[in-house]
């Protein structure tokens, strides 16, 4: 039997939109006026691979029983009382409201796993009303928009993590932050890198074509393993070159799938040739992989035709660290999937970097850190101005996120931020994983806007 999700809020914050776009039809009716939604309306609807029936509901008005309003909001308790799941939709342009409050005290009481959405959040006009939506104390909100289909990855994981919201039997804390099934790994680089033979390598068989053709892999192929009882689900992805010297269609399009599996992976393994590690084309892709906030694992494959091996690695370590300061202490480790040295170590920093990339800081452990900081280094003053910090929260992790609370933050030094995240880096073991900083000022009473 399909999960129940009810879809509440108050008028006009885009449930119907939502509700479209989760079953995949225009069948609920949209307009920019409030209140178009009066009767329930319940549809098949899908995220990815999970199934539910999702239930469009009116949007809640406090108003007398005996009215119109009364008896949709009547309606949309009943909705509730019959889900599993709720999703309570605010609208992040608008940011939260007395309405958005009572609401969701009489959500709180329901006893229901609830899911946070905040929409309209595109582009960075929704910002601070996604992050506003936290004094709801309804949990993580996810930011998303129903109308530009942005944000379903977000939505899935948090769906996928409350319809799995059953007293359980066994010990599952190693996966409350991620979505249970396979673990995804995108196996990238340069061609003739040896990601397939990588692959072939785990799989124990020759699953993929390998070669000395540079460019043999087009498609990216998932291939499915148990590694030491962890489901895992490997992408080979085509060789990605310079974009100056592609030119064949064919290749543009391999090269964008390519992109696609880095997206929607969770931990990326970029693979070098340690006989010419760190070339260009080798550290954009890297960068490219800590932008789209994914775990990342440096193989140096071909280990076995170093010549030199003694303070081998003490260099190549430095370099990393040197060239690629965004995710200093990125796991660094040397293969080769020709022979098999070193594959077992390379899937270990792998679990090791989902770990890390999945991790939470309690908040009253990060605000300890940043009065430290702040005594040890102060923010500098800008134009004579004092910039104040207040206070930080991980507002998410995969990647680890975190929303720090001050005045005139959009002035602060680029060197300050950076060493707000190296800090951040060190004192909560985050290395490698990519780390997401971002800054919200209080409104100012004095603004027009």
């Amino acid at each position: 039997m399909l999960p129940v999700v009810a879809i509440i809020g108050r008028p006009n914050v885009g449930k119907s939109t939502l509700f479209n776009r989760l079953v995949g039809r225009r069948i609920a009716l949209v307009d920019d006026r409030p209140g178009v939604t009066r009767d329930r309306r319940e549809g098949e609807a899908t995220v990815g691979d999970l199934e539910f029936i999702a239930i469009d509901t009116a949007g809640l008005e406090d108003a007398e029983e005996a009215t119109l309003a009364g008896r949709m909001r009547a309606q949309t308790m009943s909705a509730v009382e019959g889900a599993d799941i709720i999703l309570f939709v605010m609208d992040a342009r608008v940011g939260i409201t007395p309405e958005d409050e009572y609401f969701a005290g009489i959500v709180r009481k329901a006893g229901k796993p609830v899911v946070l959405v905040a929409n309209k959040a595109e582009g960075h006009g929704g910002t601070a009303g996604a992050y506003d939506a936290f004094r709801l104390g309804l949990g993580d909100p996810v930011p998303l928009s129903a109308e530009h289909n942005e944000g379903f990855v977000d939505l899935y994981q948090a769906l996928n993590a409350a319809i799995g919201h059953e007293p359980p039997e066994e010990d599952e804390d190693e996966e409350d932050d991620g979505p249970r099934g396979p673990l995804s790994i995108a196996v990238v680089g340069r061609p003739n890198a040896g990601k397939s033979t990588l692959i072939n390598r785990l799989v124990g068989e020759d699953r993929l074509l390998t070669g000395p053709e540079a460019g043999i892999t087009r498609d990216s192929i998932a291939v499915d393993l148990v590694w030491r009882g962890r489901d895992i689900r490997l992408v080979d992805t085509a060789g990605m070159r310079r974009k100056a010297r592609i030119q064949d269609k064919l290749e543009k399009l391999a090269v964008s799938d390519s992109l696609r599996s880095i997206q929607f992976a969770e931990v990326v393994v970029v693979m070098l040739d340690a006989t010419i590690p760190f070339e260009k084309q080798d550290l954009q892709i890297a960068d490219l992989v800590s932008r789209e906030g994914r775990a990342l694992v440096i193989a140096l494959n071909k280990w076995d035709l170093v010549e030199e091996r003694a303070g081998a690695m003490k260099r190549h370590r430095e370099a990393a660290d040197r060239l690629l300061a965004q995710v200093r202490g990125m796991p660094l480790v040397p293969i080769s999937a020709a022979t098999g040295e070193g594959v077992d170590r390379l899937m270990e920093a792998v679990l090791q970097a989902h770990e890390v990339w999945n991790r939470r800081v309690p908040t009253a452990r990060i605000n300890r850190w940043l009065e430290g900081v702040l005594e040890h280094h102060p923010p500098p003053a800008v134009r004579g101005a004092r910039v104040k910090l207040r206070y930080m929260t991980q507002t998410k992790a995969r990647p680890p996120t975190f929303v720090l609370f001050g005045t005139r933050t959009s002035v602060l030094p680029e060197s300050y931020v950076r060493y707000l995240v190296n800090g951040l880096r060190e004192a909560f073991e985050l290395p490698g994983t990519p780390i997401r900083l971002t800054f919200r000022e209080p409104k100012n009473p004095y603004d027009p806007e």
